[in-house]
């Protein structure tokens, strides 16, 4: 009702503006009532008649103004002085076109739609990109802590950042030699074994007298042979592989970009911040500097805080796995710490993985484990986990829960892995800018 009553008022005063611009065009306008001049006549000046009719100065409003056209305008009238002398009267400016029309308002509504759809269209296709931007800004603040940490060894932040890189990079080497082996010799081993383990298979009791039954084996065979004519199934080999190597090179272009990404971010961190700093109005500039910067180090010293858990919860793991002779120890200990980086559930992930294996080692194994597990998750919601997060975030249990619910729904083990730091900016901009607002009114 409030458009609609705006809509009449503006109609109702464009009429009546209508109406008395008729009205003064009909007496001559205001300035006829004024005083009693000669009205306004078209002067004609000298021009030199060789030059000939000046058609273009005739139809376009060229030159300097008059006093006729001052004239013409005194009276409220538009006009020009042509080239060739001649004043041309192009009557009252109209009212403006009115912005509350609902052809105005729709085609601006139609307009901004349109834009946003393009927009979301355009951060779609960039999903991947924005990914791995977010991850390497979210590495590079996590890191960040460390740098400013030699930077207060009166270190310059060139070798700061590269020593902290170097050791980065130092980390990765070193996971990949303990991982990579032993799953490559493991892979090798089990492709050699594989035909007498088919053999075995074949010549236990129960597989014959199913065979035996039912000609499970026949059937078998007659599938692979059927298959292997098909020239289907060759395509589907070669297209699979190719899809495999295909994202093989991407998830390895993803690393090296992140990578990349992160050494630039870290390197030119301080004037990124400044640049960003620079589009927030002067007056508020101050506070926002605050609360971003303290946001940032939040962020930071939650990564820290998380590695250095799961780093703890990595090496007792690999202590009591090697105590119990459960194979692959040092593997299964960097994927505990891997998983245990994930909150709220990494560590039962990385407890049952561990158990899982030395279950099918020796089932009294997978129980110590199972109770190992037990008492360092105790151990370290009450003694670790407060000693090395007491300085960094300090985010309520339910928030956490539901932060890590909505993270991990939305953008998988990366929004889960986001979601602590994020909730912790969000709740310190409700504490310190939105109920402090509140209680102003």
């Amino acid at each position: 009702m409030t458009f609609w009553r705006r809509w009449t008022q503006y109609r109702r005063a464009q009429r009546e503006r209508i109406a008395e611009v008729r009205a003064e065009q009909r007496s001559g306008g205001p300035a006829a009532h004024a005083a009693p001049a000669a009205p306004v006549q078209l002067q004609e000046r000298p021009v030199l008649e060789e030059a000939g009719p000046d058609l273009l100065g005739s139809t376009l409003p060229l030159g300097e103004p008059g006093p006729d056209e001052a004239t013409s305008q005194g009276a409220g009238r538009l006009g020009r002085t042509t080239s060739n002398g001649r004043n041309r009267d192009f009557g009252r400016a109209g009212i403006p076109f009115n912005r509350q029309s609902p052809f105005y308002v729709g085609f601006v509504g139609a307009l901004g739609v349109l834009v946003a759809y393009a927009v979301i269209q355009a951060i779609g296709r960039l999903d991947t990109t924005i990914t791995l931007l977010i991850v390497s800004l979210f590495l590079a603040l996590s890191l960040n802590p460390l740098v400013e940490g030699l930077t207060r060894q009166r270190m310059r932040r060139g070798w700061a950042v590269t020593i902290v890189f170097l050791g980065l990079l130092a980390v990765f080497t070193l996971i990949g030699m303990v991982v990579i082996p032993p799953v490559a010799a493991e892979a090798t081993e089990l492709a050699d074994r594989a035909p007498g383990m088919l053999d075995d298979l074949l010549r236990n009791p129960w597989v014959q007298d199913l065979d035996h039954r039912y000609q499970v084996i026949q059937r078998i065979q007659e599938e692979i042979n059927r298959r292997v004519a098909d020239g289907n199934l060759w395509a589907g080999i070669f297209g699979g592989v190719l899809d495999a190597g295909r994202i093989i090179a991407s998830g390895v272009f993803s690393i090296l970009t992140v990578l990349v990404l992160t050494l630039y971010l870290l390197a030119s961190l301080p004037s990124v911040k400044q640049a960003a700093y620079a589009v927030v109005p002067a007056s508020r500039r101050p506070r926002f500097i605050s609360l971003a910067e303290e946001i940032m180090r939040r962020v930071g010293s939650y990564a820290i805080g998380q590695v250095a858990v799961a780093a703890t919860n990595a090496f007792c793991a690999w202590i009591m796995m090697s105590l119990l002779d459960v194979p692959y120890a040092a593997v299964l200990a960097v994927a505990v710490g891997v998983l245990g980086l994930i909150p709220m559930v990494g560590a039962t992930l990385g407890a049952a993985v561990v158990a899982l294996v030395a279950f099918f080692d020796e089932p009294q194994k997978a129980l110590i484990v199972i109770i190992y597990f037990i008492v360092y998750q105790q151990l370290e919601n009450y003694a670790v986990m407060p000693r090395i997060m007491q300085q960094t975030v300090a985010v309520p249990g339910a928030l956490t829960v539901v932060a890590a619910l909505v993270g991990g729904t939305l953008f998988g083990i990366l929004g889960a892995l986001l979601a602590i730091p994020v909730a912790a900016g969000a709740l310190l901009i409700y504490e310190e800018v939105l109920v402090p607002r509140q209680q102003q009114h």
